[in-house]
């Protein structure tokens, strides 16, 4: 049985890290489309397969290893896990925050640069590298939220799995609208929106990432329960056990716990929703084909 929450966190994620990768692929294809050079499409296919294998495979490896390890290594390696899904997810969104407006001019002068240089088979890497990078931020993120769910509910693991299964074939449709030249999404809105619930998840797992820490004695301090509301609304069932698995909600946390989780949001929500300054030029509007198409659903600033 799918736990809820579980199966919301996976799907956030995979819809907001797909739309990233999906909107790469998407901008480089149609600029092929507008230069002439579609042909060499299937080559950004190579790499963006080689890269989503590669992301599985680092995915799968990571997760399966933490069941593997003994106590107290399993719980470091656990709380390592997490810290760095945590630490990677957030340097992405503010990365991508800054270089928003210039992604889509970057890429095109990359394709420009392959392509006059004659290693068409460029492409292929050109592609990998791009999607790479959020396929691995993506893994990493998978394998936090989906060992926390496997500690709150049965078949945790596999919600968060099936979620961002589905989040990033929604994903693949909205690249594929992009693509088409659809301008019905506002990127600028749902990267900020998705970027907020990113934060709130993220603070989730650092926090989950301090009680492992705590629990095979790394961090000696503040072990002590902060409060205990388990009577009103406990964290193993129902509407708590719900919280839990998205937004790693805990009835009864420590007080080193509670403070990691509310600093980290309060710190980076206050420093994410500044108004951001632009990273180098905007790149100058394309006026035909599908290249303006895309050119008009770029990412847009936060």
């Amino acid at each position: 049985m799918l736990d809820a929450g579980a199966f919301s966190s996976g799907l956030l994620t995979g819809l907001r890290e797909g739309v990233e990768a999906a909107l790469i692929v998407s901008i480089i294809l149609a600029y092929l489309a507008r230069t002439g050079n579609i042909r060499h499409a299937p080559k950004i296919w190579t790499g963006v397969v080689a890269a989503v294998g590669l992301s599985l495979v680092l995915g799968v490896g990571i997760y399966v290893s933490i069941g593997e390890l003994p106590a107290p290594y399993e719980q470091l390696f656990e709380g390592i896990t997490l810290l760095v899904a945590a630490g990677v997810v957030t340097w992405m969104l503010f990365w991508m925050r800054r270089q928003a407006a210039a992604v889509g001019g970057e890429l095109r002068a990359a394709v420009d640069r392959v392509l006059s240089e004659g290693g068409a088979f460029g492409l292929a890497i050109l592609a990998f590298t791009a999607v790479v990078r959020e396929g691995i931020e993506t893994a990493l993120f998978l394998v936090g939220q989906a060992t926390t769910a496997s500690r709150g509910a049965d078949g945790g693991a596999l919600s968060v799995v099936a979620g961002a299964v589905i989040g990033l074939l929604l994903a693949t449709a909205i690249g594929y609208g992009l693509y088409k030249g659809s301008r019905r999404i506002d990127l600028s809105a749902f990267f900020r929106w998705t970027g907020i619930a990113l934060i709130v998840i993220a603070a989730g797992l650092l926090s989950q990432a301090a009680h492992e820490f705590i629990e095979i004695g790394l961090i000696p301090f503040g072990a002590q329960t902060a409060y205990d509301i388990s009577a009103i609304l406990p964290h193993d069932r129902g509407v708590g056990q719900f919280l839990r698995a998205l937004v790693g909600y805990s009835s009864s946390p420590e007080v080193t716990t509670l403070v990691v989780h509310v600093a980290y949001l309060v710190g980076v929500l206050t420093l994410y929703l500044r108004p951001a300054t632009p990273h180098g030029p905007r790149p100058a509007r394309e006026t035909a084909g599908i290249a303006e198409a895309t050119e008009g659903t770029e990412l847009a600033r936060p």
